[in-house]
């Protein structure tokens, strides 16, 4: 398995670059929201995506949710641990390079707060359901950081939280299809990563930078930035070329 499909690969290119402006959510907490913001409002199935960076006495106290899926993963090399318990006794416990895949279907109560005095750093991403299963029993999936596959091709490692990347195949069940890739990569490495021609798609920038797209139409961005991507016949997925630091 190779990083790169080869020449004849079409990459989709940048149709919107939004910086992710931190703002207040929650009790204390701060988030860098771009997902759900004007800029981005309308881009089923995605309905929201933070980043989020906090420690105590800052958290997520009861809310509730209806309707979607809130995917929450904290990065692997985050210190801080979160705890989750919902309205029907649910607990756990998301650690570094943990994920937890919920589904509020028709309704659920929950909170998530710092479960120790280290900064926690994560993202969580809510994917919108269909009308038909909009009303569906709550669920879970949880996978520890153990669980969640990860493979390195070419000085590109991905940890693939949902759909397939590199050749690995995440266990996670999608009832909205969806793909959910970490990328991590070396210095000038290069990735071609397929997405099915018909779904919205976006990138999100972490740290460091990089160039997504080809040719004229390559752009670079660096962290917190989010890029939603062009949608059209013939484009293969996304090729991204890391920045040289």
């Amino acid at each position: 398995m190779s990083a790169i499909q080869g020449e004849t690969f079409q990459s989709r290119s940048v149709q919107v670059k939004v910086l992710s402006v931190e703002q207040g959510e929650g009790r204390g907490a701060r988030v860098r929201r771009s997902i759900g913001r004007p800029e981005l409002r309308s881009f089923d199935p995605f309905l929201m995506l933070d980043e989020f960076k906090g420690g105590k006495p800052a958290g997520f106290p009861d809310h509730p949710h209806r309707g979607f899926e809130t995917v929450s993963y904290m990065l692997p090399t985050s210190e801080g641990i979160f705890l989750h318990e919902d309205f029907e006794g649910h607990k756990g416990t998301l650690g570094p390079g943990d994920l937890q895949w919920m589904t509020a279907g028709r309704g659920i109560v929950h909170a998530e707060m710092p479960g120790n005095d280290k900064i926690a750093h994560g993202l969580q991403l809510w994917v919108n359901l269909s009308s038909k299963d909009k009303m569906c029993e709550p669920a879970y999936q949880e996978l520890p950081a153990s669980s969640v596959p990860v493979t390195t091709v070419e000085g590109v490692t991905a940890r693939v939280i949902a759909g397939e990347a590199l050749g690995v195949v995440s266990p996670v069940y999608t009832r909205t299809p969806t793909s959910y890739l970490h990328f991590e990569m070396e210095p000038n490495s290069r990735l071609q990563q397929p997405i099915p021609e018909a779904w919205n798609a976006f990138a999100y920038v972490l740290s460091g930078s990089g160039t997504f797209g080809q040719g004229s139409q390559a752009k670079v961005s660096d962290a917190h930035h989010t890029l939603a991507l062009t949608k059209g016949t013939g484009q293969d997925g996304l090729e991204v070329v890391a920045g040289d630091k």
